[in-house]
């Protein structure tokens, strides 16, 4: 399991090495889990250890965000400037990704002409 963790945490260190050297504005880790995704596709499957581990990141994950609040509760001051914004931005940006996943469900969940339906 150790080499899964190495190699999430690879795929990130690329992301990060790419984004610096091309000035790409993208965050180097999503750009590493698009590369780890693209690993994947191509093997067609994801190994049981592979999945172990990322289970185990993502039943923690919210460690992980201990940080950024400790960051904004330090920062709050300069935060209370822009309170507005920063909220309607946040109402904004979710309404947003609630519409475009519901649309991406509908796209991808609609049936093909000629399919066999379940419940016939």
């Amino acid at each position: 399991m150790l080499n899964y963790l190495t190699l999430i945490f690879f795929c990130q260190l690329v992301g990060e090495a790419f984004v610096a050297t091309t000035g790409l504005p993208v965050p180097g880790p999503v750009l590493g889990m698009v590369l780890l995704f693209a690993g994947l596709s191509i093997r067609g499957s994801i190994p049981k250890d592979l999945d172990t581990v990322s289970g185990a990141l993502l039943s923690n994950l919210s460690l992980l965000f201990v940080p950024a609040g400790t960051g904004i509760m330090v920062h709050l001051s300069l935060l209370a400037g822009d309170g507005i914004a920063v909220s309607v931005a946040l109402v904004i940006s979710t309404m947003a990704t609630i519409a475009v996943t519901g649309l991406m469900m509908q796209a991808l969940t609609r049936k093909k002409p000629g399919s066999v339906d379940d419940a016939e």
